[in-house]
């Protein structure tokens, strides 16, 4: 990745008029956490609209797409339970099995007996759905990078990714 160094950025943004608002009727208020995490908040909303737009090219939904993208991470044979699924992606089990009734259907995923369960299924990316899910993360990793190169050089991407890690391991 090339480095450049980014313009200035906006000055005053949305979370600003909100913070100075507290400032004038709270004036005691620390109010930079609320822009913190204000901003976390705002840019993951409008990155989460922007991945979904990545995806949609490829007929999945961003809850599709994770489903897949779990199943691919897992590494061959790309088979979890729909157990282990709603975990890792912080789902019910219910939730999991609509996503799975639709990537099914479209042939992105099989269901079959687990051989060690009776009562139990697992879940199986199809060949159709590895190389689905390839092309996806690599559209969505995509947009991801337009929008780090266009405020960030990798330096302050790097540096950003360290103090969010940290942040998060302390709030998590």
């Amino acid at each position: 990745m090339d480095t450049k160094t980014p313009g200035p950025g906006p000055t005053r943004d949305a979370v600003d008029a909100i913070t100075d608002q507290w400032a004038v009727v709270r004036p005691d208020l620390d109010t930079v956490p609320m822009a913190v995490f204000g901003r976390i908040y705002r840019l993951a909303d409008a990155m989460g609209d922007r991945m979904a737009r990545a995806y949609a090219p490829h007929g999945v939904a961003r809850g599709e797409f994770d489903v897949l993208a779990t199943l691919r991470r897992s590494g061959e044979p790309y088979t979890l339970s729909p157990r282990e699924l709603s975990a890792t992606l912080m789902i019910t089990t219910g939730g999991m099995t609509g996503r799975l009734d639709r990537l099914e259907k479209a042939g992105l995923l099989s269901r079959s007996p687990d051989p060690n369960d009776r009562r139990g299924l697992r879940v199986t990316l199809s060949e159709r759905g590895r190389e689905l899910v390839d092309l996806a993360v690599a559209d969505g990793l995509a947009e991801q990078r337009a929008a780090l190169e266009a405020a960030l050089d990798a330096e302050e991407a790097e540096q950003l990714a360290g103090l969010l890690r940290r942040l998060l391991a302390t709030t998590a």
